[in-house]
């Protein structure tokens, strides 16, 4: 009997100590209440109920917008004597990107010298036919056909000089020398001549390529699990390495209907405005897809979220001498907005700007 009574008190005592150790809750703590100076340099906010925004990161690259590239072929087949651009020129419209001698050039030049020579002869003998029949000393027979000859002669001049002017026109010259110009004002984003290059005119290649870079396109890669994440007119925001802290803020404009058959990725377009120049094709890009969700939640700023031993509190303000620490639930942070599966309601006001002067005074010993 005396062994069981010494057990239980040691079982008491080891009870109370327990007790002694066990930190208070949150709920229990001490009233504080907002001095005037405190008040200005706090932030109250209002908890509402919002649709979940949802994010998904992608990675992507800078490309030019196709609506506004200029691709500049060959006119004719020759070699290349000078390039007077280089790539990521500024070129404006009209410039000389590059000096061509073209035998084809040459072989025009000499076919109009001949057909303006037979226009000529063509036109003395309608002048000829013409006089001789009005006076009745030939035949209207003699006369048709000087005129039928004329027509013929015209017709081929005129076909030589369409072919001069197709390719070319007056950037080229009777020596067969032609100049390649610039048929906008942009920056050369594409040079795949040399001097010295041999050109021939059923290369389906393009000499230059010329982009005026006012906007840019980023291709981004989806995954297959993620597909159903992305559509036309999400927010998209748009980092680059070039550029840390800074964002380009865009929507998507365009989703693919295919996945890539080698990497098993869709790719998204999203259109950026390029009013600085800074994105550059082929950088690499981090792009932020931020969509809302079908659900709702309670929602407040991030800022009103206090991380403390493993839990999420907020500070709750009733009035200027009612503040309580209440434990919240976290659903996700997206934009700087929290999201509450619990522990707060609509309308509750809490501290969103220095909550954590108030939280250390509330649990504070």
């Amino acid at each position: 009997m005396k062994r069981e009574t010494l057990l239980s008190g040691i079982s008491a005592l080891l009870l109370l100590a327990a007790c002694k150790g066990k930190p208070q809750p949150v709920a229990e703590n001490k009233q504080v209440c907002v001095s005037d100076s405190m008040a200005k340099i706090i932030t109250i906010d209002t908890a509402k109920t919002t649709a979940i925004k949802n994010e998904l990161t992608l990675s992507g690259e800078v490309s030019n917008d196709e609506n506004n590239v200029v691709k500049v072929f060959p006119f004719s087949s020759g070699q290349i004597l000078d390039v007077k651009v280089s790539l990521g020129d500024k070129v404006s419209k009209g410039q000389t990107l590059a000096i061509m001698r073209s035998a084809d050039v040459a072989g025009n030049y000499t076919d109009l010298t001949a057909t303006k020579s037979d226009l000529a002869i063509s036109k003395r003998q309608l002048e000829q036919a013409e006089y001789l029949y009005k006076n009745g000393i030939s035949s209207e027979r003699d006369y048709t056909e000087a005129k039928e000859n004329y027509n013929k002669a015209e017709a081929a001049n005129h076909k030589i000089q369409q072919q001069i002017a197709i390719n070319g026109g007056g950037n080229t010259n009777p020596g067969g020398t032609l100049i390649i110009r610039a048929p906008e004002t942009g920056y050369v984003v594409e040079k795949n001549v040399t001097t010295g290059s041999f050109i021939r005119q059923d290369n389906n290649g393009s000499m230059f390529t010329i982009s005026n870079m006012k906007d840019v396109w980023i291709w981004a890669n989806v995954f297959e699990s993620d597909i159903s994440k992305v559509k036309t007119g999400y927010s998209a925001k748009v980092t680059t390495l070039a550029y840390p802290g800074k964002v380009f803020e865009g929507k998507i404009d365009a989703v693919s209907s295919v996945l890539d058959p080698d990497n098993k990725v869709m790719k998204i377009k999203v259109v950026l405005p390029n009013t600085d120049m800074l994105l550059k094709p082929e950088m690499f890009t981090n792009v932020v897809i931020t969509n809302n969700d079908a659900a709702t939640s309670v929602s407040i700023p991030a800022k009103a979220v206090i991380f403390d031993s493993s839990k999420n509190f907020v500070v709750v303000y009733n009035s200027k001498c009612d503040l309580k620490v209440r434990e919240v639930s976290v659903i996700k942070t997206v934009d700087d907005i929290t999201y509450i599966a619990s522990g707060l309601n609509a309308g509750d006001r809490v501290i969103s700007k220095n909550g954590l002067l108030l939280y250390d005074a509330l649990a504070g010993d």
